[in-house]
């Protein structure tokens, strides 16, 4: 119903027909509904009344449909709102599994630096070498031992040494069929027997119990020894192949009126953090197997 309809009927229409029977108002506004369209068909005015009517309904319109259109942006907003948290819960979970699998292959990669490291020390070699794998450590902290996954059936035997890609380790103390225990260089029961690598001045290096010191005790105090220098094994005793770094001079110390210099050295050898091993069989080693057995 348009403005000027409503306004007619309150002001005309209504007093008329207040008191009147129902045909007679039906009969009545029949008659002005259709003078109306009437009029609006032959007058051109009645267009532009009408715009006029239109445009101050508008607002009303507007208003009554704020509800509506409230509740729709509310329902939209929500539903992308459950869209973003379900593909933010998706991405996390896929970040997470890619990182997993950044740290595994980082992991692998780590590993096979190691492994070339190793392969490539034992190209070097001239003895028999096996390529072993820390399985375990010794739960003492006053020893130094660890466990390896190979023992007498892989042809592991007690006092060979064991290397790792930068120097020696220790040597095998105990065999079982499928494990061997290893005595690192930096337990207090063990000695090296090692050389200078600049000059070739012989010493024996003894464990003192802790993983980044071994001491020279039997170097005169006026041994030509640096702090810097490399120790080697010298090979003597036969149970250490020569050559094979060992340690660097760390602290070269000289006392007065003493016979001997206090020089400590810092193991070359991971001894906390390798994995991969070696053992070696020198030709000596080899030839007193091979006699045992005959």
């Amino acid at each position: 119903m348009f403005k000027g309809d409503w306004i007619a009927r309150r002001l005309v229409i209504d007093p008329l027909f207040k008191g009147r029977s129902t045909v007679k108002k039906f009969i009545i506004y029949g008659l002005i509904s259709i003078s109306l369209i009437v009029a609006d068909y032959q007058f051109d005015q009645m267009q532009r009344i009408r715009g006029w009517l239109s445009l101050a309904v508008t607002p009303v319109q507007w208003l009554v449909d704020v509800p509506q259109r409230s509740w729709t942006w509310l329902d939209e907003r929500l539903q992308v709102r459950d869209e973003l948290i379900a593909e933010n819960k998706q991405l996390r979970a896929q970040t997470l599994l890619a990182e997993r699998r950044v740290q595994k292959l980082a992991a692998l990669t780590v590993e096979n630096f190691r492994l070339r490291d190793l392969l490539n020390s034992s190209e070097q070699l001239d003895e028999k070498v096996i390529v072993s794998e820390l399985i375990g450590i010794n739960s003492d902290p006053f020893t130094h031992q660890v466990i390896i996954n190979n023992g007498f059936n892989s042809g592991a035997f007690v006092g060979q040494p064991v290397l790792d890609a930068t120097g020696v380790m220790g040597q095998i103390t105990s065999t079982s069929a499928f494990t061997s225990r290893v005595l690192l260089i930096t337990d207090a029961d063990h000695a090296i027997p090692v050389q200078v690598n600049r000059n070739g001045l012989r010493s024996v290096a003894y464990g003192l119990g802790q993983y980044d010191y071994l001491e020279l005790q039997d170097l005169s105090d006026t041994a030509d020894i640096e702090v810097g220098d490399i120790l080697v094994s010298s090979g003597l005793g036969l149970r250490f192949p020569k050559g094979y770094p060992v340690a660097k001079v760390i602290e070269v110390k000289h006392s007065a009126g003493q016979d001997f210099a206090k020089v400590l050295a810092k193991p070359t050898a991971q001894l906390d953090r390798s994995r991969h091993l070696l053992l070696i069989e020198t030709p000596q080693q080899q030839n007193i197997a091979l006699q045992g057995d005959n």
